[in-house]
C-alpha cells in the first residue's frame, strides 16, 4: 500500500499550459526537483516532507507526464519546450532564483536553464543524467513503443514491459531490491501509474531527444554556480556520464550513491538525503 504524504498540490497557467506541482515548506530560495522521462512529480513524494525543514521545496510535472499538460501531438514534446514551461512557471510563482535538481531527462531540461538563464540558478544538482546522447538507448524502440501505445493502448505496452522485466539485463540490482522491499503489488502499481500517465504522443519525441542528444559537454564549462553531480553506483552507463559532467563543470562535486540505481532518492534515500543536504548547506552558506 502506498504511504500517505502531506503536501500541497497546486496548478498555474504558464507558457500556455497548466503546470502542476507538489510543494512543502517556506522560504525565499526554493529547491525545485525535476523528474525524468516516463517519470512523475510523485517520484519525489516519499522524500518531499523530509526536505521541508530546508525551506520551500517544489516538485513540478513536466508536460506529457502524469497529470501535467497533454498536448496530443508529438511536435509539442521537445526539451526546449519543457525548459520554457519551467521558466514560465518560476515567473508565475515569482521565483527569481532557486536551487535546481534535474533527474535523468530532467537533467537535460535544467541544463538548458542553467546555460540560457544562469542568473535563475543559485545551485545545480544533476542526478543520473548526461551531457550528451544516451546512446545506449535505441531511438527506434521508442518509435515501436509509441506505435503499440497508439494502436493497443499504454496498458498493453506496460504489460509487455512488465513481462520482460525479470530478464531485462539493463535492470539494476537496486531496482530489483526495491521490488522485493516494497512488494510486487506496490512496486508495479507505482510503475504502472507513472507509465499510464504519459501522453502516448510524448514517448517517441522525448525518447529520441535523450537518445540522440547533442554532445554539449564543452558548453557546460560556462556553468559557474555550485554544482553537485550524483549517480547511483548501479546505474550502468550513467556512472560514466556523471563523471563526464563532473569533469566538464568547473568545481562540480561528484557523489556516487551506494546500493542505488536510477532512482537513488527511493533506493537509498538516507544517503541521497544526506548528500543533497550537504550540497544545499554549502551552496547556501548555512
Amino acid at each position: 500500500m502506498e504511504h500517505e504524504h502531506h503536501f500541497e498540490t497546486n496548478q498555474v497557467e504558464a507558457n500556455g499550459v497548466g503546470v502542476i506541482w507538489d510543494e512543502v515548506g517556506e522560504g525565499d530560495r526554493p529547491l525545485v526537483l525535476v523528474h525524468g522521462f516516463t517519470g512523475s512529480r510523485k517520484d519525489f513524494a516519499p522524500c518531499l516532507e523530509d526536505l521541508s525543514d530546508l525551506g520551500r521545496t517544489l516538485a513540478p510535472a513536466l508536460r506529457g507526464h502524469g497529470d501535467a499538460h497533454h498536448a496530443g501531438e508529438a511536435s509539442a514534446y521537445t526539451l526546449d519546450a519543457a525548459a520554457a514551461d519551467l521558466l514560465a512557471w518560476l515567473d508565475a510563482l515569482g521565483i527569481e532564483r532557486c536551487d535546481l535538481l534535474g533527474h535523468s531527462m530532467g537533467g537535460f531540461v535544467v541544463q538548458r536553464i542553467a546555460l540560457s538563464q544562469p542568473e535563475r540558478v543559485a545551485s545545480l544538482v544533476l542526478m543520473d543524467t548526461a551531457g550528451r546522447a544516451m546512446h545506449w538507448m535505441d531511438a527506434k524502440l521508442f518509435a515501436v513503443g509509441a506505435k503499440i501505445a497508439h494502436e493497443r493502448g499504454l496498458e498493453a505496452l506496460h504489460e509487455i514491459l512488465m513481462a520482460r522485466a525479470d530478464v531485462d539485463p539493463a535492470r539494476s540490482p537496486a531496482d530489483r531490491r526495491r521490488e522485493q522491499e516494497w512488494g510486487a503489488e506496490r512496486f508495479w502499481e507505482w510503475r504502472r501509474e507513472r507509465f499510464l500517465g504519459m501522453d502516448p504522443h510524448a514517448l517517441e519525441p522525448f525518447g529520441r531527444a535523450i537518445a540522440e542528444h547533442p554532445d554539449w559537454l564543452a558548453r557546460l564549462g560556462a556553468i559557474a554556480c555550485p554544482t553537485l553531480v550524483m549517480v547511483g553506483e548501479e546505474d550502468g552507463p550513467f556512472v560514466e556520464t556523471a563523471a563526464e559532467l563532473a569533469r566538464a563543470i568547473p568545481g562540480a562535486r561528484q557523489e556516487v550513491i551506494p546500493r542505488a540505481g536510477h532512482q537513488p532518492q527511493l533506493e537509498n534515500p538516507a544517503v541521497w538525503m544526506r548528500i543533497l543536504r550537504e550540497h544545499l548547506r554549502d551552496a547556501r552558506g548555512d
